[in-house]
């Protein structure tokens, strides 16, 4: 049974969030508010081990390609960071299991 481009759903083996460590993507996207040196300046101050040099150059990658992945890792830590760089007034993608 295919539909057209349907997200396939495999089943979970064990409880929802057992084996998921390093599974989940914090994405930040591009916008037309937030300048490099905000964006920089945020991902230094909230993710673990991005210094502001790193953050410029992930800034430059989000700029020239709409998006870049910040952070992956367990569920409760990239909730974590999301919302924190969301606060920070980043346009974020929704979390992504990968």
């Amino acid at each position: 049974m295919e539909s057209g481009g349907a997200t396939v759903e495999l089943p979970r083996v064990g409880d929802p969030g057992v084996g998921q460590g390093g599974a989940w993507r914090v994405i930040v996207l591009n916008d037309n508010h937030n300048t490099f040196d905000g964006v920089a300046s945020a991902l230094s101050s909230v993710v673990p081990g991005v210094t502001l040099e790193q953050g410029y150059a992930i800034a430059d990658k989000i700029h020239n390609t709409g998006q870049a992945i910040v952070w992956a890792g367990v569920l409760e830590q990239a909730e974590l960071y999301w919302e924190q760089l969301k606060e920070a007034g980043l346009t974020m993608a929704p979390l992504e299991q990968g």
